[in-house]
């Protein structure tokens, strides 16, 4: 594999999520697709398949923190950056890259192991009340953590599906994609 390549496989994985990642900003308008997204989808292709780690932290997060300033235009008609519980979020799906990381094989099972634990990190992750300072819709207490983590299924539930939805579209349309077209592979496929 060549830089030249390596460069195009680059630029191939970045337009995949950032095509998939504008299917985010459809929940504005479908209350009821909320959760049903592609991040968590998008986290674990990055992982899987960018040859440098950091390019699929760097991407995944930028891409999440992207579509969080639109997000946030769209429902507060301002600008900000920032949100209350973002350290939560963005450490969930920094974990998820790290766990599309460790996809050494990709196929269907191990594609929806990794969406299912993806889902199971976030819920667990996000939903820690210590991670919200004003928006204190529960408790900071294990209680408090217990409710919010029982309210949230219905949302996870969402992520499931966005997750195998996507997943299935990212993983199963690269890996098309890489039988095609040489290029796509990496040095240890074009050995094989």
């Amino acid at each position: 594999m060549t830089a030249k390549d390596n460069t195009t496989r680059n630029i191939v994985l970045i337009l995949m999520i950032v095509v998939a990642a504008s299917f985010r900003l459809i929940a504005f308008e479908y209350k009821d697709l909320s959760n049903f997204n592609p991040v968590g989808a998008i986290a674990i292709f990055g992982g899987a398949y960018f040859a440098s780690k950091w390019k699929g932290y760097l991407t995944v997060l930028l891409t999440l923190f992207t579509t969080d300033i639109v997000l946030n235009y769209l429902y507060t008609s301002k600008f900000s950056i920032g949100y209350d519980g973002i350290i939560g979020v963005y450490l969930s799906f920094a974990l998820m890259v790290l766990l599309g990381s460790m996809i050494k094989k990709v196929n269907v099972l191990n594609v929806v192991l990794a969406s299912l634990a993806s889902v199971l990190i976030h819920w667990l992750i996000t939903d820690l009340p210590w991670f919200y300072s004003t928006l204190n819709l529960y408790p900071h207490t294990l209680a408090g953590y217990g409710t919010s983590l029982v309210n949230a299924i219905p949302f996870e539930y969402n992520m499931i599906y966005g997750n195998l939805v996507f997943g299935l579209l990212l993983f199963g349309g690269f890996e098309l994609a890489k039988s095609k077209y040489a290029f796509l592979q990496t040095k240890k496929q074009l050995a094989l």
